[in-house]
């Protein structure tokens, strides 16, 4: 009896539109054929059909990354975007914590300052003389 492994995680699978690819995936695709194909076209008689087809290459390589990163879920355009708004404008933060270690601190050495102040005021104790202890 023939068998269709099922994945456990339905939120990772992704609909194909046309030859296995998503749609953001034919888009950033078609964007850099878009690129590449006039850039090596234009540059080939002007420095060379090797020289051409690098340029064309390293055009067109950020839109097959674009195509195919996807990292927790987010595309890379998405995870880009928040590197750039976290790096030019950082928001400020909507909650603070208190730093409880500062505050024991403060206790401790205002702790330390009463025993010291009693133990200057406060009368020496008259022990018998002769009698140790």
């Amino acid at each position: 009896m023939p068998y269709v492994n099922v994945p456990k995680d339905l939120t990772k699978v992704k609909t194909k539109v046309a030859l296995g690819l998503t749609k953001r995936q034919l888009i950033c695709f078609s964007v850099a054929a878009v690129i590449g194909i006039p850039l090596y076209f234009l540059t080939r008689g002007v420095v060379g059909g090797t020289v051409a087809v690098l340029l064309m290459i390293g055009a067109m390589l950020p839109m097959f990354f674009f195509a195919m990163y996807e990292k927790d879920g987010m595309p890379a355009e998405k995870i880009l975007k928040q590197m750039l708004r976290h790096r030019l404008w950082p928001g400020a933060r909507p909650y603070k914590t208190e730093n409880l270690y500062l505050y024991l601190e403060k206790e401790g050495k205002n702790l330390a300052k009463q025993t010291t102040n009693r133990a200057a005021t406060a009368p020496a104790q008259k022990r018998p003389a002769g009698k140790g202890k």
